[in-house]
């Protein structure tokens, strides 16, 4: 099940109609209002959400933070729709933990064309059965779930990916815009600081234990054992 979250009732219905004829089932919602109803009342919860940013009364971005901060949906890949050229609202977006964008206007064939990757990676990561262990720190990609110092600890999508990735890559450094490539698939040309983010909330999650994840001045980061 697929959530659209767009004020515009052309282009809603339009994306409902092509996702419902590529074989998804999809619900739209006008405003964030009806969407929180589904999600709260209704306790239907979405493989994926696309987000307008520009909605009425409450806007995209403000939804999102709310999202990635709801323990039952914070894992949710979301999709956010922008205005052409809108790069702030990206840049903020990416930090804010939006898995993916795409600018209006957009072709109906790339929109479904990124929710099937965007759906894939993360079908992939579920089905890894891998087990990680880095000191106090345990993460089991099967049940997205990590333990740190035998504390259950609750990531966003993103972070999730990102420490499993450098747990899986413990003392090799990479920068910013190879982690940007990496996690996230981007290759972005503006500068964002979608990875301090990540990385900063990661650290305070994790408590003690998120010293491992170090900080190569002028080059980037790097997960290892606590000296």
């Amino acid at each position: 099940m697929i959530f659209i979250v767009e004020d515009d009732v052309s282009i809603r219905e339009l994306v409902i109609y092509s996702l419902k004829n590529s074989g998804f089932e999809c619900i739209g919602f006008p405003s964030g209002e009806q969407f929180w109803t589904e999600i709260k009342e209704k306790e239907n919860i979405p493989e994926l959400i696309l987000l307008d940013i520009m909605l009425p009364k409450e806007d995209g971005l403000s939804i999102l933070k709310k999202i990635r901060s709801m323990r039952t949906i914070a894992d949710i890949p979301v999709i956010m729709l922008t205005a052409k050229g809108a790069e702030y609202d990206k840049v903020v977006g990416l930090d804010d933990g939006a898995d993916d964008y795409v600018s209006k206007p957009f072709g109906i064939t790339e929109l479904v064309a990124r929710i099937k990757r965007l759906l894939a990676r993360t079908k992939k990561r579920a089905n890894n059965e891998n087990k990680l262990v880095l000191g106090t720190i345990e993460a089991d990609v099967s049940k997205h779930l990590v333990l740190s110092g035998a504390k259950e600890t609750t990531l966003t999508l993103k972070e999730f990916d990102l420490l499993v990735f450098l747990m899986r890559n413990r003392n090799i450094v990479y920068s910013r815009e190879d982690l940007l490539e990496k996690v996230w698939g981007y290759d972005i040309t503006f500068e964002t600081r979608t990875v301090d983010t990540h990385v900063m909330s990661l650290r305070a999650k994790l408590g003690e234990a998120g010293k491992c994840i170090q900080t190569v001045r002028g080059v980037g980061y790097k997960i290892g054992e606590i000296e």
